[in-house]
């Protein structure tokens, strides 16, 4: 799988945790960096975490302390722990790969499709 395949998206009550999955293919998870990025309604793209191909990881500031980045290099996986969610985590999730260690979107060279996830009350 070149492009990434999000899944584990859905309704959550606010305070609650989510996990999301990345699934690419071996050469691509191998060689590559690896990040999460997302889109709230009415606003644009952000990163939200990358990690590197030996498991470093790297988080926006509205995350950092309630998500969790890893990666299973045997499984060609990624994933994004969410905890403490609130109404301003609802968007759509997009995972993706890149060859430089970066946060920036331009960088980033395969995208997955997105999975959807709405923070309820």
């Amino acid at each position: 799988q070149v492009q990434p395949v999000e899944s584990g998206g859905g309704l959550v009550q606010a305070g609650g945790s989510l996990r999301l999955s990345c699934a690419a293919s071996g050469r691509t998870f191998s060689i590559n960096h690896m990040g999460w990025f997302r889109q709230a309604p009415g606003k644009e793209r952000e990163f939200v975490a990358r990690i590197t191909r030996v498991g470093t990881p790297a988080y926006a500031d509205s995350v950092k302390g309630r998500f969790t980045i890893s990666r299973d290099n045997a499984g060609n996986t990624v994933y994004l722990h969410m905890n403490s969610l609130g109404h301003e985590d609802t968007a759509v999730y997009y995972c993706a790969s890149s060859t430089s260690p970066c946060s920036l979107l331009t960088q980033y060279n395969y995208w997955g499709q997105g999975t959807e996830v709405t923070v309820s009350s």
